[in-house]
């Protein structure tokens, strides 16, 4: 790989049926280019075809200077003689960006997603959508953020003459969570290894990109050297996530607490604490008569179970000691039943 991010390889690649993406996602270190590459994509495929952008970001204060925020490393990189500017549109709901006084893309919200709706027939020539920093560092998400979305790329694909266009997302982020909303809903989670480079899905393709030369010059940094016990510098140099361990499947070391009984497609699971070691621990060994016990749908909710939603503390409590690296399992099937319980959830 070159000193700074391609995504040739990206674009070219099929998903799991050997059918084009329409979703592309790309995750790795910081500061390696992947957001100047497809904005510089963007523009360039606008000179030269006409097919504008559109540019999601997650909340409406994020509307504000655009055009500077999208071109200005670009200008000054490769487009040194043009000159973008931007108005706002429906009382402020999304943002018209010009290049050269031409209308080139749009800037949408996700808070917006449902008063967009109104203003579809505006964005019905937007030919593709760029989604960067799809995950959240402070784990700050929409609600109902994937919903929104999909309410998004519906209200542009329908537009321009037919009911249904093939309008390519690409979402783009730094490492933080790999239970993070995307992850989850794609099934992504419990399929990536610390090794994996490439993910192909229904519909989709994963990347996962680690550029050396970039992180040895962070790491070099007199001021990330001050700080390098800090796990924000591992995270943005390394290739590691921000919020996750890595070695999740082992069982703890002495006497626990049973805290719940969780139950998945018709299986039940022990969640236990160890308080020895502070960690917490999930098999299947349950304990029929403990009182707390939890379902995540309707197809595993019976008698005496809770079903819970988003905002159950006891899913803010799970959530919590995952990302802190605390959650450890008997195996890879207790794993991916943690991860397909969270997906509920989202």
């Amino acid at each position: 790989m070159g000193e700074f991010y391609d995504g040739t390889k990206l674009l070219s690649m099929t998903d799991l049926n050997g059918a084009l993406p329409e979703l592309y996602l790309t995750t790795g270190n910081r500061s390696i280019g992947k957001t100047t590459w497809f904005n510089r994509y963007a523009v360039k495929r606008w000179k030269e075809k006409h097919r504008k952008f559109c540019l999601v970001y997650r909340w409406n204060y994020e509307l504000c200077d655009c055009a500077d925020k999208f071109f200005k490393d670009i200008q000054r990189l490769f487009f040194q003689e043009d000159e973008m500017t931007e108005k706002r549109r429906a009382n402020g709901i999304f943002v018209e960006l010009f290049l050269n006084e031409q209308s080139c893309g749009y800037c949408v919200t996700l808070n917006n997603a449902d008063s967009l709706k109104k203003f579809s027939h505006l964005l019905s020539d937007v030919d593709m959508i760029i989604f960067d920093e799809f995950q959240s560092e402070n784990e700050h998400y929409c609600t109902n953020e994937i919903s929104k979305l999909l309410s998004i790329h519906t209200s542009i694909a329908r537009g321009n003459g037919e009911q249904v266009r093939r309008v390519p997302v690409f979402m783009l982020s730094n490492k933080v969570s790999i239970i993070n909303p995307y992850f989850l809903s794609l099934g992504i989670s419990d399929r990536l290894k610390d090794d994996t480079k490439y993910l192909r899905g229904d519909g989709f393709v994963l990347e996962q990109t680690f550029m050396d030369n970039v992180a040895q010059m962070q790491l070099a940094s007199g001021f990330n050297k001050a700080f390098k016990n800090e796990n924000y510098v591992a995270y943005s140099a390394m290739n590691v996530y921000l919020n996750d361990k890595t070695a999740f499947i082992e069982k703890p070391v002495g006497t626990s607490n049973y805290i719940a009984t969780i139950r998945n497609n018709d299986t039940d699971y022990a969640v236990r604490y160890f308080p020895k070691v502070g960690l917490y621990y999930m098999d299947k060994s349950t304990d029929n008569d403990f009182k707390v016990k939890l379902s995540f749908n309707a197809n595993s909710h019976e008698a005496n179970y809770v079903m819970v939603g988003v905002n159950n503390p006891y899913i803010s409590m799970l959530r919590s000691i995952f990302e802190r690296g605390l959650f450890r399992f008997k195996n890879q099937e207790c794993k991916s039943a943690f991860f397909e319980m969270l997906r509920y959830t989202i």
